[in-house]
């Protein structure tokens, strides 16, 4: 299927590559196992020995996250209540690889996947703590970095209910008859087009593969920074549907400082649409156990 999918690369490194390019840039790492961890669509990402991780970009699209996430991450220090990856190692274009690159510090944990309800539910107010910090970095010094301000459209609900219909007629065979169900039905009670613009500086990808616990099961990390941007916070948010379950969500809202109902809404379509694009991946690539996550993500956040 090359070529056609969102996330298909436009450059793949390999171990052996990354490896040069790090020792000729960073010949204090040279002497250390390159492993490589996996990609995202945006970008491969290697293990330098047991302190760091790089990130590659995979395509054009991604080159100008790589250069944001360098100058805005380390602002953020002050205000993240997670351990998240700062940038330690600036890469530079070469003739050997057409895009800048970042080293970071590595943040430990686990991805978590097949948690139960019970773990889940105690990091509510963990990360609802998060959320209430970083949605409270001034918005004009995120612009001033070079975040994007509401590239997604996040508001319009409208165009993203079509969205769904069509993700969902090419996971179908994938889905049960009864999660098959659910979504229908929750796709046509979507009723609202669009909710107000509110703007705060979001991750803007939280979701089950850029978070990782600990060996409690609680949220340790979070990373993959590249979607940082100004927009609404019901993009986030949408961590209290997706990964919380939904007893849990009362305590989460009241440590975040409450949501309106329009929030909430958009929260929750977001938390059925981002696994659906992971579930849509994940079956592309064979991948049962992110696949069985990102349904179980969906059927939750469409739990009340």
């Amino acid at each position: 299927m090359g070529g056609t999918n969102v996330w298909d690369a436009e450059w793949e490194v390999n171990e052996e590559q990354a490896r040069t390019l790090i020792g000729r840039q960073f010949p204090q790492l040279s002497s250390k196992q390159v492993k490589r961890l996996g990609w995202g669509w945006d970008n491969t990402v290697f293990r330098i020995g047991d302190e760091y991780v790089f990130r590659f970009p995979r395509r054009t699209f991604a080159v100008g996250a790589i250069r944001m996430e360098g100058k805005l991450l380390p602002k953020l220090e002050a205000y993240l209540t997670i351990p998240y990856p700062k940038p330690l190692f600036y890469g530079e274009a070469s003739d050997e690889y057409p895009a800048p690159f970042l080293g970071y510090a590595h943040v430990p944990g686990d991805f978590p996947i097949g948690l139960t309800e019970e773990r889940r539910a105690l990091s509510a107010e963990t990360l609802a703590t998060f959320l209430r910090r970083l949605h409270e970095f001034p918005v004009q010094a995120a612009l001033e970095c070079g975040v994007q301000q509401d590239h997604r459209n996040l508001t319009d609900i409208a165009s993203r209910k079509v969205k769904l219909e069509g993700f969902l007629s090419k996971v179908v065979e994938h889905l049960s008859p009864e999660e098959s169900g659910v979504i229908e039905a929750y796709i046509s009670r979507l009723q609202k087009d669009r909710v107000e613009a509110v703007n705060a500086l979001l991750h803007g990808d939280l979701h089950f593969k850029n978070m990782l616990v600990n060996e409690n099961g609680i949220v340790s990390g979070i990373i993959d920074w590249g979607d940082l941007s100004v927009g609404h916070p019901a993009c986030d948010l949408s961590v209290a549907y997706s990964f919380l379950p939904p007893y849990a969500r009362g305590v989460f809202f009241e440590t975040y400082g409450g949501a309106d109902e329009e929030t909430k809404l958009l929260a929750r379509l977001i938390a059925v649409y981002i696994p659906m694009l992971i579930l849509m991946q994940a079956v592309d690539d064979g991948n049962e156990a992110i696949a069985a996550e990102a349904k179980s993500n969906i059927m939750r956040a469409l739990s009340d």
